[in-house]
């Protein structure tokens, strides 16, 4: 039987990563307009639940060749969510996981680069439809739902911006196009 050995750093707990184990993703953060009145000028998000445990996640996946990763995050909507739409050139910001790989499940430490996706359409029928769930949260909702710390900080960000004053919290820089587009400005 082998035993898989781990490093430990000086504070006792296991060391990170070196950068050549650490894989990158590209994920999208897909966004529309809230439906509901009483939420008029904010935004909704969708989630998907993973294929192995069912978690709440955006959907994500490895790079693509010869595809920006914008347009890389964008396939990724498409396979596992049904989602048609725009993707924003510009990084909303960056999430960690351990994705469990193998028969054992071994952890392979893994960044996210999250664009976002406005959602034109929802598609029926799309590769992933019978191997997931999709459903729209409030980012506050969604922030809950989902594990990963950094994906949370993300979404909650986006629950206190009223779409109609000032920056939503992710917008990196000024005039970004993700947030222009979310003020109506887009």
């Amino acid at each position: 039987m082998t035993h898989k050995t781990h490093s430990w750093s000086p504070e006792g707990g296991p060391a990170p990563p070196k950068p050549e184990e650490t894989k990158t993703q590209f994920g999208a953060l897909c966004w529309r307009p809230a439906r509901e009145k009483k939420h008029a000028g904010e935004v909704e998000v969708l989630l998907i639940t993973s294929r192995d445990t069912g978690r709440w996640v955006i959907p994500k996946g490895w790079p693509i060749r010869d595809l920006t990763p914008e347009a890389s995050a964008a396939r990724e909507a498409w396979e596992e969510a049904g989602v048609e739409g725009r993707p924003d050139p510009h990084c909303l910001g960056l999430y960690s996981y351990d994705k469990c790989v193998g028969p054992e499940r071994n952890p392979l430490p893994c960044v996210v680069a999250v664009y976002g996706l406005r959602v034109a359409q929802l598609a029926d029928r799309f590769p992933e439809r019978k191997q997931r769930r999709r459903k729209w949260f409030r980012p506050d909702e969604a922030a809950r739902k989902v594990a990963e710390p950094e994906l949370q900080a993300l979404l909650a960000s986006l629950a206190h911006w009223d779409g109609k004053h000032g920056r939503p919290a992710a917008e990196q820089g000024e005039g970004a196009p993700l947030a222009r587009e979310m003020r109506g400005n887009g």
